[in-house]
């Protein structure tokens, strides 16, 4: 049986499949509201940007700055693609 994760959280089912696939409690709530909203498709691809692989070492680490990626200005490029895809 799906645990009630409270009113924060739009679909449990889904949190917690999320959650047992790894990702983090933000990233997992972020999904399931989106998918339990009839106005967003989470599943749809949608974005017009390039995959990370073409940007450059210094947009990536613009993109982890934004994002408050901690010890991105020790990181290798592909090192900011992992902490990007996985926040």
């Amino acid at each position: 049986m799906t645990k009630d994760h409270g009113p924060s959280i739009k679909d449990d089912e889904t949190y917690e499949a999320l959650r047992e696939d790894g990702a983090s409690k933000e990233k997992a709530a972020r999904i399931a509201n989106a998918k339990a909203n009839d106005d967003q498709s989470p599943s749809e691809k949608g974005g017009k940007q390039p995959p990370y692989e073409d940007w450059t070492r210094d947009a990536l680490y613009e993109r982890a700055q934004e994002l408050e990626i901690e010890g991105r200005s020790d990181m290798k490029k592909d090192e900011l693609i992992t902490a990007l895809r996985n926040h």
